[in-house]
């Protein structure tokens, strides 16, 4: 048993210990091995060759009604009991288990592929003293790698050695946080001395000890112990799997976490098996169905054995009783007859027919070249075709901001100069032109440094750049030296420039293709050419960003020995140090800002001021001072900042456009027309996601009111929370109404829901992560719920992974409402497992997101279709299929039920055994996948233009419990016609020729005959969307049955097998009469009518929404498809922040001694001596030990403000 248990233990998810601390030895593979950690393979498959068979039939035996057919094969294989042959299930029950099989069969091995691909990539180790080159997968803990520029990184490793000066190494982290820009890594000194000899990092035998494997991003704790000497371990010394190494020739690594233990896979979040909502109801109703069944059967027996008691004494005579059988063991013997001939209620064909369905309209997804993507050659694809209808459902949309919404591409737009605004293209007669692709572009071809990939539109502005204005040139200048971008150039004339964020990379490209190009710096002086001239500016000061300051500031010296202060920085800031001089300049340019942030860019005030020489020598000194004192030196050096940055001179503003994806406001409008919620969750900076959500038109001006959480305790929180309901809603109780409920199979599961609460007006609500982090607390997460879902628009600044995935979570749990999550970057792996629906987008942010998506496409703007069209339609046909599929089986089933008070209770059946075989394979199999497959209510024209028509499905107002009851009671009508109306109309009634037609073959065979023509017409009432498929399928099933039962009643097929087609000439000698006709006829009509008639009273008194659209397009034409419109212009007088990617600290790296090339440099009194600076404002600070201490004494300290680029 122990055995067993051992064997099964990872199976179940049993973990043997957990790890308290990781401790392992660089170069000790031994070692390393005893503590039998995860090696660096990943595997996201289910099965295996052995373990598929008996996994995956334990899988579909634990649905129900799987389980439940299995049960009635057995009972068939009964004689006493059986009433039918076996086949009649066995049939059916293995095409279902076969196809389910393939099916997932198809997606694992879709899964081993994908572990295959990433473990089989290829990745030089250090192995006995040489570099191999070896698979991912044969990486083990304790190993050092070699990474080379561009490559992904292997596992999560310790950084030990880079090409890079100060052993930095730079690396783009968008797999795990969205971000593109880059993050600045550091080696430790002692392990950064050994470079890339293969000799030293052999020899290498550091011993680490650490947490053990966790998903937090951020934070990293442990120590190096090397030579007696303890070095601590944090973030900055750590390179996570999912990174790429970029601008680095090549770095070592020592491998701390592998595979299934790196902090990527540890955030990716537990697969779980998704179930539509829909999915979950059958269940309910099968188990309900058994119930009905039971006592159904239980009815039928009592009959039984009060028959055989009063009436069967009577038969003995001609049909005596097998030995041992008395009235109390019949009774019992037809309860399991009956069981067998009701199972209909609940046919296996019905899970057969839904998993076609789903085939059919997840390929439709597949097929839809509307939501293809020429660009990238990428169609949409549904990777799984189990939840097509729950995409007609969504009621909560979560969405990641970066690649998503945005395309991670930041363009200079718009600027204002000395008053006069540049960017906007007009027509003659002076109006505003929309610009598109197809816009004429300035022409750089005069400027041979200018980025080929750098478009403008205004050629305006080209000339007053060239002409020498003045103003122009000091604009373009400051942008090309006010910043902290690092160029590379790796061929004269091909400058790449790595800037620490997008914003900042985008105005010194500007600035480039206009002429001032930023072609190379020194910690001392920057080198531009200006106009094809090539100039060298010294270096004196970079006064450094940080959130406080909200502005950056250079102080350089020209060749003519000009000394100039150059600032940029977020206008409210720049404006309250600008020289009074500057009014009438301040009011013109604000007028432009207001258009800019109305249209959504990110705006940036640019200033500059002329310095005195003496001034400036005196202000070094008290720099000096103040950077070396040894208390209070934040403070003192920002009041020499805030002194020398006074009385500026306004040269304009800068306009950047976090380039939305196309289509992505008109996306969002269209879907909160249709009640959908979204919340933005992001990694970014709050600003950032603030302007976007303004781009996207989900924060309005008109908005009544935007909360922003940004307190820093548990209770401040609370507070700001609390506050922000009772503004939204000043009647709202102080405490949460959460109704509790039970649901699932048998009801065993407990469900909290809480009610949405009315709002009178639009409200936005924006919360950043530490607050965040307090409101998931299990104490506030009702409130943050209750207060957010007041709101129409929700955004989450700074969130982990795994706070997206708590957020999707808890409104999964509290709302009991469908949710969708959409991301395209490793970052949001976890929230799209979380949701009901993950989307990935296929962007630039690798595939980890499309690998766990259940949908995937290359654009944010396919949702609408994906949701507004494929989606309702999915819902709406799944529902008409479900309540037309159980309306036949009832009606079918219930004229067993009837019959059986006239046979004796004797579990004979009404109809001929071979059409009870083929009435759910054959005869109405075909005709209800046609409809169920191609029906629409309204095309998706009609869809886009009427949001309002999706509504339905969030509100499960198509196919729910009540639905079913109607659908039940509907059907004991029906069966009640179809069996007495041609009972009366057979008994006592002759042929023309005066013999008897009402034997129990002919009543059989227009029983089923009127039942089929019956269900035929009850399916071209439920249809809306005909085509030749459909009509087909109804025909031909009809014409199916006419030739199958005249050739099966035949004499041929009598003589061939005697027993198997007792029903010899039924079929011609009914068939030919009149009378049989007109029962076919009359039954028809009382079974069709009512139908007819309440649909015309509920469409004439109550009207839905739908029969309203279809009214509407009865008598209108198609509409167009919506004219592409130029946004109108919007004026705000809220405006962005500045660089928003940026953090505090960079200043210091660029002006490191020892960072850039290592060249003898004219040398100057150093304004910045302490290199090694605190880490930024918002970060915590981070102790080291005395004996790391004394180890950097001996060296130059390294530059640790690159860390702050994190």
């Amino acid at each position: 048993m122990e055995s067993l248990t051992s064997y099964f233990g990872p199976l179940c998810g049993k973990e043997e210990q957990k790890e308290e601390e990781r401790h392992f030895r660089a170069n000790d593979r031994p070692f390393n091995l005893s503590y039998h950690y995860a090696d660096n393979a990943i595997k996201t498959s289910k099965y295996n060759l052995f373990t598929f068979l008996p996994l995956n039939l334990f899988e579909q035996f634990r649905r129900l009604a799987n389980a439940y057919f299995l049960f009635l094969m057995v009972l068939q294989l009964i004689p006493q009991v059986s009433s039918l042959s076996w086949f009649t299930t066995a049939v059916p029950l293995f095409l279902v288990l076969t196809i389910t099989a393939v099916k997932d069969a198809s997606d694992d091995i879709n899964r081993h592929r994908s572990d295959k691909q990433v473990n089989n990539r290829m990745v030089d180790v250090l192995i006995d003293g040489e570099l191999r080159n070896e698979k991912w997968m044969n990486v083990q803990v304790g190993d050092i790698i070699k990474l080379e520029n561009n490559q992904f990184v292997t596992a999560d490793l310790m950084l030990l050695s880079s090409s890079e000066p100060l052993n930095l190494v730079y690396v783009e982290t968008a797999e795990l946080d969205g971000e593109t820009n880059l993050k600045v890594k550091q080696a430790l000194t002692v392990t950064g001395d050994m470079g890339d000899s293969t000799d030293s990092l052999a020899g290498f035998k550091g011993e680490v000890r650490c947490e053990p494997p966790n998903n937090r991003l951020d934070k990293f704790r442990g120590t190096l112990s090397l030579d007696g000497q303890t070095y601590s371990l944090d973030n900055d010394k750590v390179l996570l799997r999912g990174c790429t190494l970029r601008n680095t020739e090549w770095c070592f690594g020592l491998v701390i976490f592998g595979g299934p233990d790196t902090k990527l896979m540890q955030n990716s979040g537990k697969t779980i098996f998704k179930r539509t909502s829909i999915d979950h109801l059958m269940n309910v109703l099968v188990l309900c169905i058994f119930g009905f069944l039971a006592s159904m059967c239980t009815v039928l027996a009592i009959g039984n054995g009060i028959w055989e008691v009063r009436e069967g004494s009577v038969f003995t005579i001609f049909l005596p009783r097998e030995q041992g059988v008395n009235a109390a063991l019949s009774s019992f013997l037809s309860f399991w007859s009956y069981v067998i001939v009701l199972n209909t209620v609940v046919p296996i064909s019905l899970y057969v027919s839904v998993e076609i369905i789903r085939l059919g309209n997840s390929f439709f997804i597949d097929w839809d070249r509307k939501m293809y993507y020429p660009k990238s050659d990428t169609p949409a694809q549904a990777r799984t075709t189990t939840l097509n209808e729950e995409l007609g459902q969504i009621k909560y949309i979560f969405s990641d901001k970066t690649g998503t919404l945005t395309q991670n591409i930041m363009t200079f737009n718009k600027c204002s100069i000395n008053g006069k605004a540049y960017g906007e293209l007009f027509d003659f007669s002076g109006q505003r032109v929309e610009i598109t692709e197809k816009s004429e572009k300035v022409d750089f071809s005069w400027n041979q440094l200018a980025d080929p990939k750098f478009f403008f539109h205004d050629h305006s502005l080209v000339e007053t750049v060239r002409e020498g204005n003045p103003e122009a040139q000091a604009f373009f200048r400051l942008l090309a030296l006010c910043h902290t971008v690092m160029p590379e150039e790796k061929e004269e004339g091909e400058l790449f420039y790595q800037a620490q964020s997008p914003d900042e990379g985008a105005l010194v490209t500007a600035a480039r293709n206009f002429g001032f190009v930023f072609r190379s710096r020194t910690p001392e002086t920057i080198t531009a050419v200006e106009m094809g001239r090539q100039v060298v500016y010294e270096l004196l000061a970079v006064l450094d960003f940080n959130n406080v300051r909200k502005r950056m500031s250079v102080i350089v010296r020209s060749p003519e020995g000009k000394l100039t202060l150059y600032c940029k920085g977020a206008d409210t800031i720049i404006y309250e140090r600008l020289h009074p001089s500057c009014n009438k300049l301040k009011e013109v340019t604000t007028g432009h800002l207001n258009e800019y942030a109305g249209d959504g860019l990110r705006t940036l005030v640019l200033a500059y001021k002329d310095l005195d020489e003496s001034y400036m020598d005196e202000w070094k000194l008290r720099h000096h001072e103040a950077s070396t004192a040894m208390g209070d030196r934040e403070e003192r050096l920002d009041q020499l900042y805030e002194e020398i940055e006074k009385d500026l001179q306004l040269l304009g503003a800068t306009a950047v456009e976090d380039k939305l994806q196309d289509g992505v406001p008109q996306t969002i409008e269209q879907l909160a027309k249709a009640d959908i919620k979204i919340w933005v969750l992001t990694g970014d900076k709050q600003e950032t996601a603030e302007n976007i959500g303004y781009s996207c038109n989900m924060l309005r001006e008109e908005m009544k009111e935007i909360f922003v959480v940004a307190a820093n305790t548990a209770e401040a929180v609370k507070e700001e929370l609390r506050n922000a309901r009772r503004i939204m809603c000043p009647d709202s109780a102080e405490e949460p109404s959460v109704i509790k409920a039970r649901a699932g199979l048998f009801w065993f599961q407990k469900i909290e829901r809480v009610e949405d609460e009315k709002v009178d007006g639009d409200y936005g609500l924006v919360i950043n992560g530490h607050s965040l982090a307090f409101a998931l607390d299990t104490d506030l997460q009702l409130e943050l719920l209750r207060t957010a879902c007041m709101c129409q628009t929700v955004i989450c600044c700074r969130v982990t992974p795994l706070q997206k995935a708590q957020v999707v979570q808890l409104v999964k749990k509290y709302k009991q409402a469908i949710t969708l999550a959409i991301g395209d970057g490793a970052n949001d792996v976890s929230m799209i497992k979380a949701a009901h629906i993950g989307v990935g987008i296929s962007g630039q942010e690798g595939m980890q997101a499309v690998l766990s998506s259940d949908y995937s496409f290359a654009q944010f703007r396919y949702l609408q279709r994906l949701l507004l069209v494929h989606g309702r339609w999915s819902y709406l046909r799944m529902c008409k299929f479900l309540q037309y599929f159980f309306y036949k089986n009832f009606t079918f089933t219930f004229v067993h039920f009837w019959y059986a008070f006239f046979c004796g209770f004797s579990a004979q059946t009404v109809y001929d055994e071979w059409f009870i075989t083929l009435y759910n394979l054959v005869y109405t199999a075909l005709p209800v996948l046609g409809m169920s497959i191609f029906d629409q209510d309204v095309n998706d024209r009609w869809s886009f233009q009427y949001p309002q028509l999706y509504t339905p499905g969030q509100l499960n107002l198509y196919f729910s419990k009540k639905a079913f009851v109607r659908c039940m009671m509907h059907s004991c009508y029906s069966s009640l016609i179809l069996f007495f109306i041609p009972w009366a109309a057979m008994h006592d009634t002759v042929r023309d020729d005066g013999k008897d037609i009402a034997d129990y073959q002919s009543f059989a065979l227009l029983a089923q005959t009127c039942l089929l023509i019956v269900m035929s017409i009850q399916l071209c009432l439920d249809t809306s969307y005909w085509t030749a498929v459909n009509q087909f399928f109804v025909w031909g099933s009809l014409a199916a049955y006419f030739a199958v039962t005249l050739t099966m009643y035949s004499n041929g097929m009598f003589l061939i097998f005697t027993s198997s087609f007792p029903f010899i000439g039924t079929a011609r000698n009914s068939l030919n009469q009149p009378n049989v006709w007109l029962t076919v006829f009359l039954t028809s009509l009382l079974c069709i009518l009512p139908v007819v008639a309440f649909r015309f009273i509920l469409i004439q008194l109550w009207p839905t929404a739908n029969d309203k659209v279809r009214h509407k397009v009865r008598k209108e034409a198609l509409p167009a498809p919506a004219p592409r419109r130029p946004p109108a212009r919007r004026i705000s007088t809220r405006r962005s922040g500045y660089a928003f990617s940026h953090a505090q600290g960079y200043g210091d790296l660029v002006t490191s001694r020892r960072f850039l090339l290592r060249l003898p440099l004219r040398s100057r009194p150093v304004l910045f001596t302490q290199t090694d600076s605190p880490l930024a404002q918002n970060q915590p600070q981070h102790y080291r030990t005395i004996t790391e201490e004394a180890e950097d004494s001996q060296t130059p300290p390294p530059t640790r403000g690159a860390a702050a680029a994190q």
